[in-house]
């Protein structure tokens, strides 16, 4: 994907006020709107001086484009760094399909992003939305984790502003990915409401050294080595929320086999369940005993990995 440089093509500095960028808009649009324009490429340009307004021109789409820096060197592709738009604060003003009509798959890409989680729809009014980072753990136990959010605001000169506020969120047991955590009143203000909007956060888990969370499941590589799957072993599992599990590898495990524990996923209602991939690791023969382990082995077992191959022919 090509990373978009929209003050590049406003002709602006990152610094550059409200006012500026709306000027340096009127200018552009002067210059290559197609009904005027003689340039041969107008049409074109039109629609990336409007793509750069509609980012530039909005706080909140302004600050999470801001997040991304400057980009790549031309020429190189680029991909949103992972955890980017996390406890990036919006309001219900993200894009609808229409807005982005005509614009590039960065666009589409970017901004897609800040509404996902209210499936590009437009939210109630007041509603303030963000995504947040949680550790795996926290689904199990349950805990009370200080959030801290960043608002994007204007200032009276017109130039992009972060405000950080921080909050106490009592973290559901059982909370998996792409959940919503509503805080109630936590939201904005409306006019003519005599209580302020919700905060919802969009959860997602940091990446787990050894579990990968797939809705309530949880999906694990266990390393084992040739002669536990061979004759079969027992094998304890540390859980995510303490404890742990003793799991039988039965005996002739195959690398790639998949174990199911029933109801030792997520803590959710009905809890999930625990996938076990088995992945055979082989000891280096880095001793004079182990080379002469294998070779006695080797002798002895008359195992040809290949001898299905050779039959295929």
């Amino acid at each position: 994907m090509e990373f978009k440089d929209y003050y590049r093509t406003l002709g602006v500095g990152r610094e550059a006020s409200a006012d500026e960028v709306k000027r340096a808009y009127r200018k552009l649009a002067r210059k290559f709107h197609p009904d005027v324009s003689k340039e041969p490429d107008a049409a074109e340009r039109m629609k990336e001086v409007n793509e750069a307004y509609a980012v530039l021109s909005d706080p909140e789409k302004r600050a999470a484009y801001d997040r991304l820096g400057s980009g790549p060197p031309p020429g190189q592709d680029f991909r949103p760094p992972p955890g980017w738009d996390k406890g990036f604060e919006f309001t219900e003003r993200g894009f609808a399909p229409e807005e982005a009509a005509g614009f590039s798959d960065f666009f589409s890409e970017i901004f897609g992003r800040m509404g996902r989680g209210q499936g590009f729809t437009r939210a109630h009014a007041g509603e303030h939305h963000a995504r947040i980072l949680l550790d795996l753990e926290d689904s199990f136990t349950g805990p009370t984790r200080q959030i801290s959010l960043q608002t994007p605001k204007v200032d009276d000169k017109g130039h992009l502003t972060l405000e950080t506020r921080t909050l106490n969120v009592k973290i559901p047991r059982g909370i998996r990915a792409g959940q919503m955590i509503r805080l109630a009143g936590q939201g904005a203000a409306v006019r003519g409401e005599r209580n302020p909007g919700d905060l919802l956060l969009e959860v997602d888990f940091r990446p787990h050294p050894r579990l990968q969370p797939e809705g309530r499941d949880l999906h694990m590589t266990v390393p084992v080595a040739p002669w536990e799957a061979a004759l079969g072993a027992v094998l304890p599992i540390d859980l995510p929320g303490g404890g742990e599990l003793s799991v039988r590898i039965p005996a002739g495990a195959e690398p790639g086999r998949r174990l199911r524990v029933r109801g030792k996923g997520l803590p959710s209602n009905p809890p999930g369940d625990l996938y076990l991939d088995v992945r055979i690791v082989a000891p280096p023969a880095d001793t004079p005993l182990a080379k002469e382990l294998y070779e006695a082995l080797r002798a002895e077992a008359g195992f040809d990995p290949r001898k299905e191959w050779r039959e295929m022919r």
